[in-house]
């Protein structure tokens, strides 16, 4: 039997994209869905998302008949309640709460905004909700709903796609121990191959090591702290030429927010010399030495008090700016806040390549010179907004094109088999804070990136990276879903309940009104009709 399906919806949101398409056209056993976004209880706006869940899920089901799905209450058993709490607890599925407001009165409800999907054993989670800081339910439902197709394509692919990119994660300069970028390694994990690189080894044998790195299809500075020599540097120009891709995590400017905890509370910035200035310079961006301020940003959480009368606080800490974008970039669309500590301030250089600001500080940002002392007795001071006049100031930058070799026409440090001037069409991203990959670790264990424990909030931080990396990488168009733009539109639930009373005596009235109006004109007609 032949049927069609048509979309007359204005956004599309019933029309797959075709990398989800490709993603699922060769599946040919079953990918098992169970939805726990259901229960008795719903407020109205996440009734939605799980009908618009459904109905994505059943236009996946027409395209492959492979693709099953349920929904599951987890909480339906009273009896089983806390049991199935906690085995999806112990599966990463953590359980969200809700205000639901109906007839004026406000309760609170749990849910479970997850799938699992399963394929030849393996089983992913799939998340449902996107959350963002400060958004309302129906901001975060209208979210959610947007980024529903690139979650189940997302988790499809992890299912049905073998890993096959390679990524290297740079050592040697002083990065990032793998503690403190563990949860982000673990996230990459799930999509590409990743090893460690040392660059030690250009010392010893340069072609060598260039070589070796040339298998890798990214690399990653996570934080150097120690400067790049020149033999090193070439190296890592000739693996951008030769069509690598690369995501640079810098900091121009040395301190730690670790070192503000001593009996003073204060420590001292300085400048950091990675000898990476003309390398940057010459792809398109210049990381300088000079602190962003700015007056919306992360709070700190001190002790204010002493002893056993000390209470935690969290206090405004404007070198912790909170970053978003005003790019439709798939990197960066629909993303929730991004986090940074001691960012720098990063200038753009006009050449022939693309430059696309991905993240950018509040307008109220002002820059600060290094050498400087930075203490915490600034979190009591109260600030001049008249002094954060800077306007944004770019945190992260997207740079494609075709990239001209830094040692062109220049004397290099040692010689190659085959240099290059001009790569082929490249991509890179540069990030003017290493701070923005580093998870916490608490009692040597390393936490969720971009959680802060001290205020319960979960910033965008592994997002925006995971993005920047699955952009740099995508051959498949997977990312460019993120880009898909639903409109959700949703009752005034304050409307609602103001005009409930009035509308109930419309909808009751007015059938009646009508029907004694028909009523008498079908009198008035009839007597005029017989009277003759």
């Amino acid at each position: 039997m032949a049927f069609k399906r048509f979309d007359l919806t204005q956004d599309k949101r019933y029309t797959l994209s075709d990398a989800s398409l490709n993603i699922i056209k060769d599946v040919n056993s079953p990918i098992i869905i169970d939805v726990f976004l259901t229960g008795n209880d719903f407020p109205s706006e996440f009734k939605r998302l799980q009908r618009e869940t459904k109905q994505l899920l059943e236009e996946f089901s027409a395209h492959n008949s492979h693709i099953i799905f349920h929904f599951i209450n987890p909480l339906e058993n009273n009896i089983n309640r806390d049991k199935n709490i906690q085995k999806l607890n112990e599966r990463g599925l953590t359980p969200m709460r809700l205000s639901v407001q109906e007839n004026g009165k406000t309760s609170d409800e749990v849910i479970f905004p997850w799938a699992l999907a399963s394929y030849n054993d393996v089983t992913v989670t799939i998340p449902l909700v996107k959350n963002k800081i400060g958004a309302s339910q129906q901001e975060l439902v209208s979210n959610s709903v947007q980024g529903l197709e690139y979650a189940f394509a997302d988790g499809f692919s992890k299912l049905t796609k073998p890993k096959h990119r390679k990524i290297a994660i740079l050592k040697g300069n002083g990065e990032l121990e793998d503690k403190y970028i563990y949860d982000f390694a673990k996230k990459l994990g799930e999509y590409y191959f990743i090893a460690p690189f040392t660059l030690d080894s250009v010392a010893v044998n340069a072609q060598k090591s260039l070589d070796e790195l040339r298998n890798f299809d990214l690399i990653i500075a996570a934080k150097p702290t120690e400067a790049f020599t020149e033999e090193e540097k070439l190296v890592l120009d000739q693996f951008i030429m030769n069509g690598g891709k690369s995501l640079w995590l810098i900091d121009a400017v040395a301190i730690e927010k670790n070192s503000l905890y001593n009996e003073l509370g204060k420590t001292f910035a300085v400048a950091r010399d990675l000898n990476l200035t003309d390398f940057f310079f010459k792809y398109g961006v210049r990381i300088n030495p000079l602190l962003i301020s700015s007056l919306y940003s992360a709070p700190i959480t001190v002790a204010i008090g002493e002893g056993s009368d000390s209470q935690f606080q969290h206090l405004q800490w404007p070198y912790s700016p909170l970053a978003s974008s005003n790019s439709n970039n798939p990197i960066v669309n629909n993303l929730n806040l991004v986090k940074f500590d001691f960012a720098n301030q990063m200038d753009i250089i006009k050449n022939d390549i693309k430059k696309t600001v991905l993240l950018e500080s509040a307008p109220l940002t002002k820059l600060e010179g290094t050498p400087r002392e930075i203490s915490l007795d600034i979190v009591t001071e109260e600030q001049n907004p008249a002094l954060f006049n800077k306007g944004n100031q770019p945190l992260a930058v997207l740079l494609e094109g075709k990239f001209t070799s830094v040692y062109k026409n220049r004397v290099k440090p040692l010689k190659l088999k085959k240099e290059i001037d001009e790569s082929v069409a490249n991509k890179m991203i540069v990030i003017a804070d290493g701070d923005i990959i580093k998870n916490d670790v608490v009692k040597n264990k390393p936490q969720e990136l971009g959680f802060d424990r001290w205020t319960g909030k979960t910033y965008g931080n592994k997002e925006f990276l995971l993005n920047a990396v699955n952009y740099l990488l995508d051959d498949d168009g997977l990312i460019n879903i993120r880009s898909k733009e639903i409109t959700i539109a949703f009752l005034d639930q304050e409307k609602i309940t103001n005009q409930k009373t009035n509308w109930q005596l419309v909808n009751i009235l007015l059938p009646l009104g009508l029907l004694a109006l028909f009523g008498f004109i079908f009198n008035y007609v009839r007597k005029r009709k017989f009277a003759r």
